[in-house]
């Protein structure tokens, strides 16, 4: 336990890990991330990916950052960091500005050679005093320590180096007061498969730990506050690695068994990656030779009974496009996981953005509605993953299912739901009751106007469905004119039924509030935090936010209405807001906007939002 009289009991720190994209960060951040969830601790956290692929060591080109908050009221992974390891000068150079005044900055002083500082495109030999640092400058001998700790492993000296991260973590979980058992019993499972190279992490990241209480005089260290949790089973989870389990939970409570046909695509490729390994539970995941035959090889997947999926990313999206519209026109429950990126083409494909939203909705010739819904954080990725799954086969509809690069890769704490807890899944399959001389493939539920599942070897069911228009009654091919209106208003009418199954839409209501900011998607910590500090100043902002774009919830225009001035916030140019303001002309929307591959600071959200109301 800290001993040190210079302890800051904080309700939530945040620690930013950087470094070459080859040093660790990633892995060092989240294990620390990992053990702090354990601890009952709520966290939010933002892997930073450098866009180029092996860019020079040491440059600033190269960077990899991974930041986590830890604390009680987390919903954002924090604008600054109370602690920044930089593991060279390059780290050090493009992460200071994201460090608190007053902050611990950890550096890696071995690593700071002439020869290092040249490569950061630094112009003095004192890079502390170059950058202006107000914070705790903390040198640590890191590569020597590592060196020192590892003198008798037998190991070469690349793969000693590789340990750096892990001694440097070591120092972290001994200034956050973090156990070690945890982080060794998480190296113990990453390096089962290597005990020479699990026994060299677990002795470096004891020596970084043993460090820490050597300069304990020296530097702040911090107490972190943790919540009161609900009983249950807790764990850190990506947004990525969610929703492949929401799918699988819906597979299980609609038991119908789970498919994905994929290919592989930054940022939404570990999904593929995490089905593929759950055999065990009898999912089927393929990666295909390209996004169209991986959206064609869900929809025959959906065709023959199964709950079927396809992964990408916004230029995968539009390659699905006409498998998407077969989907639409056969009426086939059909899941497409978007996890967007920046664009356009091949963009910025390891930072994030809320710029596939029109796609969604209109990417598709022809009228071929769909239903629309996103994922608001890491762990709510699971939750609509499910609620897709579920749209998808008791509405008998393709889903589009938004995320993003930033809750894709961010992760949170999450208590592992029991099976119980999730509500079964219905899907409209076919059985002997509706089963009759008068079945057509398109016999439809008179209250949802949902088709029947009729799965391939139902005895009496042999049906063909396809892309020519068919007729309404009796499911033959259909050139005719009114009939193709009829069909178009019927695919139409469906979607928007979809609204009276899915929640009303909530408000964190501030008292005496004319203004609310809204969003949708992965922007949700960021706006409610706004919110409530917006409040808490004086300024009373209420928010909502938007899980189902389309069908919208079926109180959105009377909720918004209430309001004066609606603000709409997303990573693009003002899509949701177009949306909005097409479907209600009445309402007075403002809109704040950001498109540069990062996450909405909370302070550019309240600047923002505090001109607008001062503009009114």
């Amino acid at each position: 336990m800290l001993d040190n009289a210079n302890v800051k009991t904080l309700d939530k720190v945040v620690v930013r890990f950087s470094g070459d994209s080859g040093d660790g960060m990633q892995l060092a951040g989240n294990i620390f991330t990992n053990v702090s969830a354990g601890l009952g601790n709520k966290v939010s956290t933002f892997p930073d990916y450098p866009a180029e692929v092996r860019a020079p060591q040491g440059s600033l080109s190269g960077v990899s950052g991974f930041q986590v908050s830890v604390g009680t009221e987390v919903y954002t992974p924090g604008d600054q960091c109370d602690v920044l390891i930089a593991m060279n000068p390059a780290a050090l150079k493009q992460n200071v500005r994201f460090l608190k005044p007053g902050g611990v900055a950890i550096v890696d002083i071995d690593s700071f050679t002439e020869a290092d500082l040249k490569k950061a495109l630094f112009t003095t030999d004192d890079p502390f005093k170059e950058l202006a640092i107000n914070a705790q400058v903390v040198e640590v001998p890191v590569t020597s320590m590592t060196r020192a700790a590892l003198a008798d492993s037998g190991l070469d000296n690349k793969s000693i180096l590789k340990c750096r991260n892990i001694f440097a973590l070591g120092l972290v979980c001994w200034l956050f007061d973090r156990p070690l058992q945890g982080a060794i019993n998480m190296l113990h499972g990453k390096f089962a498969k290597k005990p020479a190279i699990f026994e060299a992490n677990k002795k470096v990241i004891e020596a970084g730990y043993n460090y820490g209480h050597n300069i304990h005089a020296s530097v702040s260290t911090y107490r972190i506050e943790s919540p009161a949790a609900e009983p249950g089973v807790y764990t850190d989870i990506n947004g990525n690695t969610a929703t492949a389990w929401g799918f699988i939970a819906a597979s299980e409570r609609s038991g119908r068994p789970l498919f994905l046909g994929s290919y592989p695509i930054t940022p939404a490729t570990d999904i593929l990656h995490e089905l593929a390994k759950r055999k065990d539970l009898g999912v089927k995941a393929l990666q295909m030779e390209d996004e169209i035959a991986g959206v064609c090889s869900a929809i025959g997947a959906s065709f023959a009974g199964h709950l079927a999926v396809t992964s990408t990313s916004g230029p995968g999206l539009a390659l699905k496009s006409e498998g998407i519209g077969l989907a639409v026109i056969a009426e086939l429950p059909l899941v497409v996981v978007d996890v967007q990126r920046g664009g356009p083409s091949t963009g910025l494909p390891t930072k994030t953005e809320q710029t596939d939203l029109m796609q969604a909705l209109y990417g598709r010739n022809g009228e071929s509605p769909l239903c629309v819904v996103a994922a608001s954080t890491p762990t709510d990725c699971f939750t609509m993953a499910f609620e897709a799954a579920r749209i998808a086969m008791e509405h008998m509809t393709p889903v589009i299912l938004l995320t993003d690069a930033f809750i894709g890769n961010g992760s949170s704490a999450w208590r592992v739901p029991e099976a119980s807890e999730l509500p079964e899944i219905h899907p409209p399959l076919l059985t002997p009751n509706e089963l009759n001389e008068a079945w057509q493939p398109y016999t439809r539920d008179e209250k949802n106007l949902v088709r029947y599942w009729a799965i391939p070897g139902t005895e009496g069911a042999c049906h063909r469905i396809g892309g020519l228009e068919k007729d309404f009654n009796t499911g033959s091919i259909s050139i005719d004119p009114v009939n193709h209106e009829k069909m178009v208003e019927t695919r139409r009418e469906k979607i928007a039924r979809i609204a009276y199954d899915i929640p009303e839409l909530q408000e964190m209501k501030a008292e005496g509030a004319d203004t609310i900011l809204i969003g949708w998607g992965g922007t949700y910590g960021h706006l409610r935090t706004a919110a409530a500090e917006l409040t808490a100043s004086g300024r009373p902002v209420s928010f909502a936010h938007f899980n189902y774009i389309n069908p919208l919830p079926l109180n959105t225009h009377e909720l918004l209405s209430r309001y004066s001035t609606v603000i709409v916030a997303e990573l693009n140019t003002g899509m949701f807001a177009d949306y909005l303001q097409a479907k209600f002309p009445d309402l007075n929307i403002k809109r704040i906007n950001k498109i540069q591959g990062q996450p909405f600071l909370v302070s550019e959200v309240v600047d923002n939002v505090v001109k607008i109301m001062e503009d009114k």
